[in-house]
């Protein structure tokens, strides 16, 4: 008997994993046929031509839809009011997030939106099966920096003890799994956790944590006042310079993703993944010069003291960031003090205070994605996303 082609919902699509997830289900990964239809929910309005997604009768793009003012049951009238074939979904990747300083009110606000999502669609698909939901190394506090609570217990896997308290309380990770595990008790669908570092990607509109759209803001705009040729220091410090660490390609993160979740309930559901590019972890000494190249710049190591901060740099620049965008035509919007998404601390936070071994073991990935899995080194993972920018008219093309 043939199976039928699964039909996914991605919410958060536009952000840098909801849009990757769309763009390799568009791209028929991993097969032409197994994916029938991807429906990918924004909340901000998205066009398909902004969206950078290739073309394809698979793609259903629903945006303003605003899952912390949606109730359960006005969830339930608006999934039904725009897709008729609710029975033939399959698979949820839950991308949806909303950032808030405070740790109980960052916890409610997107406990509402796993809870509200999960029981609407359980109730509406009846053929509902998994639920990808990436989350990340904070799982295991790197976002502590000082009080990273495994730093003599390297590299990180995902049979490590939760974090102890208060910080396992604090995380809305924490709350995620737990309702998750609750909602998929005794039920016929699960559900299966991501863990990458930092993500690189793309996203059409805006990120507020996507160190990849900061850095190709500020190497764009270094070469347009420096030149080509222009020497670019790393802006962190030594010790972050040195800090063993790997990426996680947007790409690399669907694919896994996509993976999982076609695979047998009792063989993945439930459980949590590293994922990342490389099994050996590298470091920004290896990495910033071949960054820069893309930008025709040439980068070195960090310079003493605190050096130059992209944020800091991209904002005391604005009238060359205007005179650049007129002249190759960019859109606006992107990494501005008054864009009310970019968050100015990030290049500071990911480049400064990441001054520490976290290296990731990918065993288990690589034993479960068997050889459907791959590795991409810096070039292929960060040019391939400036690429993606520079597509969109968020960078400049110095070459055209």
């Amino acid at each position: 008997m043939t199976t039928p082609p699964n039909h996914a919902l991605v919410f958060g699509a536009s952000g840098i994993i909801g849009w990757a997830f769309v763009n390799e289900i568009l791209q028929d990964y991993p097969a032409p046929n197994t994916f029938s239809r991807v429906t990918a929910f924004t909340n901000r309005p998205l066009s398909p031509k902004i969206s950078q997604w290739p073309p394809s009768d698979k793609l259903h793009l629903i945006s303003n839809l605003d899952l912390i003012h949606t109730d359960p049951t006005s969830l339930s009238t608006f999934l039904q009011s725009h897709l008729p074939d609710l029975e033939t979904v399959t698979t949820v990747y839950f991308c949806a997030y909303i950032f808030s300083p405070d740790p109980a009110k960052e916890t409610a606000l997107n406990i509402h939106m796993l809870r509200t999502t999960v029981e609407v669609v359980e109730s509406l698909c009846p053929n509902f099966r998994m639920l990808v939901l990436p989350t990340g190394v904070k799982a295991y506090g790197v976002h502590l920096l000082t009080s990273f609570p495994f730093a003599t217990h390297l590299p990180l896997r995902e049979t490590h003890p939760p974090l102890p308290e208060p910080h396992a309380t604090q995380l809305f990770y924490t709350h995620q799994h737990a309702l998750l595990q609750e909602l998929s008790a005794s039920k016929k669908w699960s559900y299966i956790d991501l863990r990458p570092d930092i993500v690189v990607g793309f996203v059409p509109n805006n990120n507020q944590h996507s160190l990849a759209q900061w850095l190709a803001l500020y190497l764009s705009l270094y070469r347009y006042i420096h030149g080509r040729g222009a020497v670019v220091p790393f802006p962190g410090t030594e010790r972050s310079w040195a800090a063993r660490a790997q990426d996680s390609s947007q790409d690399v993160i669907a694919r896994l993703g996509v993976f999982l979740s076609l695979q047998p309930r009792n063989e993945v559901g439930g459980q949590s993944f590293n994922v990342a590019d490389t099994k050996v972890p590298g470091t920004w000494a290896g990495k910033w010069a071949v960054l820069c190249e893309y930008f025709g710049l040439v980068g070195v190591g960090p310079e003493e003291g605190e050096g130059l901060d992209p944020a800091e740099f991209l904002l005391q620049h604005q009238a060359e960031r205007g005179e650049m965008a007129r002249e190759y035509g960019l859109k606006g919007g992107h990494g501005t003090a008054e864009d009310g998404v970019s968050l100015s601390h990030v290049p500071s936070f990911l480049m400064k205070g990441f001054d520490f071994d976290r290296p990731l073991d990918l065993g288990k990935m690589h034993r479960v994605w068997g050889d459907g899995a791959e590795e991409r080194d810096a070039r292929g993972t960060w040019w391939a996303v400036f690429d993606r920018y520079k597509a969109a008219g968020i960078i400049p093309d110095f070459e055209r």
